[in-house]
């Protein structure tokens, strides 16, 4: 993946002053994402697509430094009730079998339901200090799916209830659902964005 190139959408200098020059280039590029998601519906053009992946690494981090923080905790820091979260296990016989759009489903479905255990994590957390950690992962994952949308991956529409939704389980605790949404990145969103066809046509 290193040789790839990675793209900005145009018409984001208006954002530049407020972010800091010596900033690292994945928070850099993390945060103009973010900016993109408040102005997309007037934005001009589609988003190009976004193939770097230390744009998820970024991600990848600041969840890790959620679990860490929760296995820390030990106050105002219990999930309220059991959260449906995705498998996280890759079957790569079977990830193989799929299609492009099977594979970008089950990303997606899976994005979803940690929105929703995060949310219930959220409202469940006393601990302020855990609050930060646990709001920045919402964001990351709905920029993870703004990511999706620039590789011309279809904007997944989420179903009834989490209960019909595929390939799940359930957890008790915090730190189980955290570890489930550092591992749910590293395997199958990464392999979602290796293999994104939007990508494959900027290999050099």
């Amino acid at each position: 993946m290193g040789n790839r190139r990675t793209y900005v959408p145009n018409g984001v200098d208006s954002v530049r002053g407020f972010v800091d020059t010596a900033m690292e280039f994945p928070r850099l590029l993390a945060l103009l994402l973010i900016v993109l998601e408040w102005t997309l519906p007037v934005l001009p053009s589609p988003l190009r697509p976004i193939c770097d992946l230390r744009v998820l690494d970024h991600f990848i981090k600041e969840a890790r430094d959620a679990e860490v923080a929760m296995k820390a905790c030990r106050e105002g820091c219990s999930l309220s009730e059991s959260a449906t979260v995705p498998q996280t296990r890759v079957d790569f016989d079977v990830w193989e079998k799929q299609n492009s759009s099977q594979q970008a489903d089950e990303v997606q479905s899976g994005l979803w339901l940690l929105q929703q255990a995060l949310n219930l994590l959220r409202t469940s957390v006393t601990n302020t200090a855990l609050h930060s950690h646990i709001d920045t992962s919402i964001r990351n994952l709905l920029s993870i799916s703004g990511v999706l949308r620039s590789l011309n991956i279809q904007e997944y529409t989420p179903p009834a209830s989490a209960a019909d939704v595929e390939g799940t389980w359930r957890v008790s605790t915090a730190t189980e659902l955290l570890q489930v949404h550092v591992n749910f990145l590293r395997g199958k969103v990464r392999l979602l964005l290796m293999d994104a066809q939007a990508c494959q046509q900027d290999v050099s």
